[in-house]
């Protein structure tokens, strides 16, 4: 089915996580699947717009083949406002209202409480085992040293000019070479971060890769292997959906 989730507005969904509302009036649309859920009991994600990190978790929720709605945020005014700060006070996304209705934020944590969902999938592990250390140290990894990398882009382009955006340029630089180098090791064989099985972690990686169509601080053909992962994603229906949902274009939830 076309999915309009996206629309809802950030008021009523945060009603709806703290179940104030009517099952009538949550949502004028149904979540995705269209199974006969409730809707108190449904997760929302609440996603960040333009290009957030939060797309990782719009990706993991395709994967995972459970319903969920989600609420789009725009960033930086949206997500720093009061109405909003009711879920998350540091003003970031993602957020998730889990169906037990607690919010979780922090991608790491998010793709972290997805994969226990997802065990019977094969998209997540049992705390304890080795399959369950692997993708915790990929997520880990992309969610500081990854992710870090492009901070200093991001604040020279936002906030820097002069000699001081050059230099914060040049840092961040050495550091997103330095991080493609890691991950050019670390997917090793591949075809995915954890080998042959693909994981939550690819996920997280679709979302962070693309910051550097915005930078162009590193050419990715000189890392076959985080370029081939990349193109692979590019092909997959969920990041495709995310893709649509970010542009707000008509979306077919897989």
């Amino acid at each position: 089915s076309i999915c309009n989730v996206h629309r809802c507005r950030l008021q009523d969904a945060i009603r709806t996580a703290s179940g104030a509302m009517s099952t009538q009036a949550r949502f004028p649309h149904p979540p995705h699947r269209g199974l006969n859920r409730k809707p108190a009991m449904t997760p929302i994600l609440f996603y960040g717009v333009p290009s957030g990190c939060s797309f990782g978790s719009i990706v993991a929720l395709e994967w995972l083949r459970q319903p969920y709605h989600l609420c789009r945020i725009d960033m930086p005014g949206q997500v720093q406002g009061e109405d909003y700060r009711r879920l998350n006070p540091l003003g970031e996304t993602p957020t998730l209202r889990t169906p037990q209705g607690e919010l979780l934020s922090e991608s790491l944590a998010i793709l972290n409480h997805l994969a226990a969902k997802g065990i019977a999938q094969g998209l997540g592990f049992a705390q304890g085992t080795a399959g369950f250390d692997r993708l915790n140290h990929r997520l880990a990894y992309l969610n500081t040293s990854f992710f870090g990398a492009y901070a200093p882009l991001w604040h020279a382009l936002e906030h820097a000019e002069g000699d001081d955006g050059e230099a914060l340029r040049a840092y961040g630089t050495t550091k997103v070479r330095h991080a493609h180098q890691a991950l050019e090791q670390m997917i090793g064989t591949g075809p995915w971060l954890l080998g042959e099985q693909r994981s939550f972690a690819d996920a997280y990686f679709a979302g962070i890769a693309r910051w550097n169509d915005y930078h162009q601080v590193v050419d990715r053909r000189e890392f076959p292997r985080v370029q081939q992962l990349f193109e692979r994603l590019q092909d997959d229906a969920g990041v495709q959906f995310a893709h649509a949902i970010e542009a707000q274009q008509p979306a077919t939830s897989s």
